[in-house]
């Protein structure tokens, strides 16, 4: 009983040891890809002028950086687990670090189009520092409560970078009177900070050995997702009246039937199907593709509706700094929700937690429906809704890593965010749809875009909704120590075990 009592300490001491160096440094990593996302939003009317192209023309950088991340993210994520996840995280901040820098010094259109495109290497980053911690933590029986509390430190660092970058982009370009090569120097610099983070800071996992890399497998997805993620960037684009993009589409999602087919018969497949028909990652996967609706899709229509005067019989009215304020409020209540999130699960279950994740999403957007009047009302919503994406958006590469076998935490945790991303994909092609036809085609184009707003709202909440649904399927005691299940198995129950 002594020597018990006195290893569970020793134990725990380890493990948070380890988490804590391990964390220290990853924090610093999520703070940069934040920074990242949210510094070059306020530029984005000062880019266009100095590249000399039109406002639209910058869909094309958002379209180019969305078609990689959906590419690169699997193939990264199996090499991590193949060679190691720190050294594939290594070479993904060098990609990065090296874009970042080409931005600041790009001219022309072709150029910083393509260095857009190449800095989105940093969308793998977060999948693989989340199997990394997963790594070290099943060393100690604690891999899946370990990952989900640092997933929600990682997500408290990537949205305080969101909010870092979106204060000081446009402040440091006044700053700097003007000057583009040298406001842009700043998120370089960031990024090769994080390369030293990772190369001194960051332990290896333990990769397994004799694997190999399904050449073909890789092949076949990435054609199926260019032709299904570019086909979805061109509707948005060109609009539902072009045929041909239609038939990408539909071209696209056939291609996938000859992808399952050939990783059945593979030894070592690029995406193991069996792993992800099991009952503790499918309702992942989906759950992660139905939430991207509305974490990367809605944004952009939400705030078109708070800018919109309220004149025109709907909108809120607010000018750019009321909208960041709103964009703020948002960023913070996920904050609140990635932190809230690992307490949940220690006093319920991961698997409740997730659910009610989840449900705060689809409350969130439902509100929409009856409360889109006042401004209160908007910010009630989506601080409701903040809540619950910041609790998923750590929380779903945890559970798919908690649910992978060994040697497969990353594609695992990976997919999470490729099926994100197509789920944004659709739903900023299908809601820039709804919004242009209802204004264009109906009599009263008002009432009719005040209907467009309605459908995003609907369709966030209602794939929200679905999602939590599908969580119900997920065995009780998904994604729980390996202590906590046995505990459970061992308790008594008054009948005998079945």
């Amino acid at each position: 009983m002594t020597g018990t009592t006195a290893a569970g300490p020793r134990r725990r001491t380890t493990a948070l040891g380890v988490t804590a160096g391990l964390i220290g440094y990853l924090f610093f990593v999520e703070l940069t890809s934040g920074i990242i996302q949210g510094y070059y939003v306020p530029l984005i009317p000062d880019l266009v002028d100095h590249l000399g192209i039109h406002d639209a023309d910058f869909n094309w950088f958002e379209a180019a950086q969305l078609l990689l991340s959906a590419i690169v993210v699997p193939v990264l994520a199996k090499l991590g687990d193949m060679v190691g996840h720190k050294r594939i995280l290594l070479i993904s901040s060098i990609v990065t670090a090296a874009a970042t820098w080409w931005l600041a010094f790009a001219g022309d259109f072709t150029s910083f189009l393509v260095a857009w495109a190449l800095q989105g290497f940093y969308v793998v980053w977060l999948p693989l520092e989340v199997a990394l911690i997963f790594d070290r933590g099943r060393r100690t029986g604690h891999g899946p409560s370990q990952t989900r509390r640092a997933a929600g430190l990682l997500v408290v660092a990537l949205e305080t970078g969101a909010i870092v970058g979106a204060l000081a982009g446009g402040r440091l370009f006044s700053a700097f009177g003007g000057d583009v090569t040298l406001t842009l120097m700043l998120p370089a610099v960031a990024t090769t900070l994080v390369i030293v983070a990772i190369l001194f800071g960051v332990p290896e996992s333990e990769p397994v050995r004799g694997r190999s890399l399904d050449t073909g497998g890789f092949v076949l997805l990435t054609l199926a997702l260019l032709l299904v993620t570019s086909g979805l960037t061109f509707l948005r684009l060109e609009g539902p009246g072009a045929w041909w993009v239609w038939l990408v589409i539909a071209v696209g999602i056939a291609a996938f039937y000859p992808f399952g087919r050939y990783e059945l018969r593979h030894r070592d497949p690029a995406i193991d199907l069996r792993m992800l028909a099991r009952p503790t990652m499918w309702p992942v996967q989906l759950t992660a593709g139905l939430v991207g609706i509305s974490i990367l899709g809605a944004q952009a229509p939400l705030s078109t509706y708070a800018g919109t005067d309220p004149a025109n019989g709907y909108g809120l009215g607010l000018d750019s700094s009321d909208i960041s304020t709103l964009i703020g409020a948002y960023l913070i209540a996920m904050i609140v929700g990635a932190l809230l999130f690992p307490v949940l699960s220690r006093r319920a279950s991961p698997r409740v937690a997730m659910i009610v994740g989840t449900f705060l999403v689809a409350i969130g957007y439902c509100l929409w429906l009856p409360f889109h009047d006042e401004v209160w009302q908007g910010f009630t919503n989506m601080v409701i809704a903040g809540l619950g994406s910041g609790a998923l958006v750590g929380a779903l590469p945890a559970a798919a890593a908690a649910a992978a076998p060994v040697g497969q935490t990353g594609i695992a945790a990976g997919m999470t965010n490729t099926t994100k991303t197509i789920g944004g994909s659709f739903a900023s092609a299908v809601f820039a749809v709804v919004l242009f036809q209802g204004a264009a085609t109906a009599v009263d184009a008002t009432a009719s875009s005040l209907s467009g707003y309605l459908v995003v709202w609907a369709v966030c909440g209602g794939t929200a909704l679905v999602a939590a649904v599908l969580l119900f399927f997920v065995p009780k005691l998904a994604f729980a120590d390996p202590e906590a299940e046995t505990l459970v198995a061992a308790a008594p129950t008054g009948r005998p075990a079945a």
